[in-house]
Formats: C-alpha cells, structure tokens, sequence
C-alpha cells in the first residue's frame, strides 16, 4: 500500500537509526542530556530566539507555547481550522483555562482586518481579552498553505502596536521555508514563541520542540514536567532531530514536487498545492477513499467532502507516479 494520509507515518533511515543507536545522552529531567542540549540550542538559533525545549509531542509544544502567552480567562485569536483549535482535543482550554476566537479563511491565511475587529483588549472585569494571536505555517488543514512573510510581518507590527504576542505553530515551518526560500530566522523574529515539529516532513520518530526566550523555555520545564512529558535519556530521539536537520530539509522540495503531480491527476489545481498536503473535494469522501484503497493508496478524509493527500520521506517518484494513476482513474 502507498501511505498518502500524513506524513507523520515515516520510518527513520538507517542512517538516522546509525545517528540514533550512537548518540550520547544523560537524564535529560536533570538538563544532563548532551545531545538535547545539542538539539535545542541549534534549533534555538535557526530561530534566532533564545531558547528551546524538546518536548515529546507537537501538541505539547503547543499547549504550553500558548499558555507561555496567554494566562488563564484570556483568549488566544486563531483561524477556525487552526490545529490548536481543531486537532488538539481542547487541551488549551482543559489544560490552561484559556478561550479562543476564530476567523474564517478558505486558505488559514492571516485576515489583518479581520483580526483588527476580533482583537479585544483590556476592558475591565466585563469582557475576555485578547493576549495573543497564533497563525499556523504552513497551515494544515488549508492544504498546506504557506503564510506570507509579508503578511506575518504585517501581524507582528499591529500585535506589538496593541500589546499582544504572536504565537506560530511552526509544525511544518521547514516546508514553508524550503517552498519560499525565506531564512527561518526571519519566521523566528515574527513570533514571540514557536512549535517547530521533528516527525513529519524531516521524518524523525518523535519530538517536537517549543523555541521562545530564556524565560519562557524555564517556565515551561516546569510546565512539561507537570504534565508528564518529562524524560530521561532523549539523546536517543534527539540524535534522530539533528540527523533530519542535517539531511531531510533540502529533499522537502521532492515532497512537494510528488503533491503537485498527485494534485493534477486527482483534478485539483496543481497551483494551489504550496507544499506537501493536497486537499482533495468530492461529493462522498469516505467512498473516494474507499476506492483508492481498493487500487492499493491510502488516504484520509478531513470531512464529508474532502480527503487529505500528503507526501513524505518514504514516497517515492515512483510511488507517486503510481498514486497519481490511481487518482486519475477515480477523477
């Protein structure tokens, strides 16, 4: 079977399994992991932020970039289809006692009007106020989409205009970055915290990291290990992180090559893919993705009417030349 339903469904390489089984490590509760330490102060850097935390998950990352920001009964601005609002089970709100509001976007790009409106700020003890806003790059369930600099930069100057932070959920942030040639430092100087993931498109087998300044990371240690994300020897799957940025960012270019083949055969507008995740509309997804398993593809639907295609490290051109057959016959 040809596994196009996300590309968090990638097995490390052997060499990335060579990096792993040699990495040096230590009790990383205690900050003695060498090569987390390794990990985070790189990755800190490409942000050309201060900091960062290796967390297990990137809905951890998340939850306690976000609650780094926004304290409890305040509210974080996002779009509707946002992973923090539509994929993370509530966990802001369980976890961190926060609201959210919503703009509607057919492409989660940044609505700056639209934010202008929603922004509330403090109005005394009547009204919830707005503490952060969080855009999503690229934007999962809007295909893919990439957010412009221009644009996010945009949000920066009215966010630090009405005093509120900046929050990216940066879990394919190196797809934007390989899809528009932008320096991951100018993404960084956009946001006051990011969420940057490991284990989609650079293939490692978990981790994702929060990037934020030195105090924001210090708080939220504490905050990972109170809610049970604290671990011991890491070096073991940060070897695998150093490994991705080392060899897995430049080939993120041939992901988004296979989606916009994929994209053409299934009948979606190959100019619409900006990176590796292609939506794909019909009037029946569950039958579409029936059909396709039946000519051996997987895929996954996002709602009643569209499925989500996703290319990855263990897609080959020949396995997408394969996928894209079968689309064309179901078109």
């Amino acid at each position: 079977m040809i596994d196009l339903r996300s590309d968090t469904l990638t097995r490390p390489t052997e060499s990335m399994r060579a990096a792993m089984a040699h990495a040096e490590v230590g009790d990383d509760v205690y900050g003695e992991d060498p090569t987390v330490r390794v990990l985070e102060e790189r990755v800190a850097g490409l942000f050309g932020h201060e900091a960062a935390l290796f967390m297990p998950t990137g809905s951890m990352a998340n939850v306690l970039a976000v609650r780094s920001l926004v304290a409890p009964g305040q509210e974080v601005l996002c779009e509707s289809r946002a992973h923090i609002a539509r994929a993370e089970l509530g966990a802001h709100g369980a976890y961190s006692g926060i609201t959210m509001r919503t703009w509607i976007n057919a492409r989660g790009q940044v609505d700056l009007p639209v934010i202008r409106d929603l922004f509330a700020p403090d109005m005394g003890p009547f009204f919830v106020p707005t503490a952060a806003i969080s855009v999503e790059n690229t934007h999962n369930f809007a295909g893919g989409a990439v957010l412009p600099l221009a644009d996010l930069q945009d949000l920066r100057e009215f966010a630090t205009g009405v005093g509120a932070a900046v929050h990216m959920d940066g879990a394919r942030i190196w797809n934007a970055h390989v899809a528009t040639g932008v320096p991951l430092s100018e993404y960084g100087a956009v946001a006051d915290v990011l969420a940057v993931c490991l284990s989609k498109g650079l293939g490692a087998p978990v981790g994702s990291l929060m990037v934020g300044s030195a105090d924001a990371i210090a708080e939220a240690r504490i905050w990972r290990k109170r809610m049970g994300g604290g671990m011991r020897q890491t070096g073991i799957l940060a070897a695998a992180g150093l490994h991705a940025l080392d060899h897995h960012v430049e080939r993120l270019a041939d992901d988004h090559a296979h989606a916009r083949l994929l994209a053409e055969a299934a009948g979606t507008d190959p100019a619409t893919v900006d990176t590796n995740i292609v939506v794909v509309e019909r009037s029946d997804a569950a039958a579409f993705v029936a059909a396709a398993r039946e000519g051996g593809v997987l895929v996954a639907p996002v709602g009643p009417t569209a499925v989500r295609l996703v290319t990855h490290l263990d897609i080959t051109r020949d396995d997408a030349e394969k996928a894209a057959s079968v689309f064309a016959k179901l078109a």
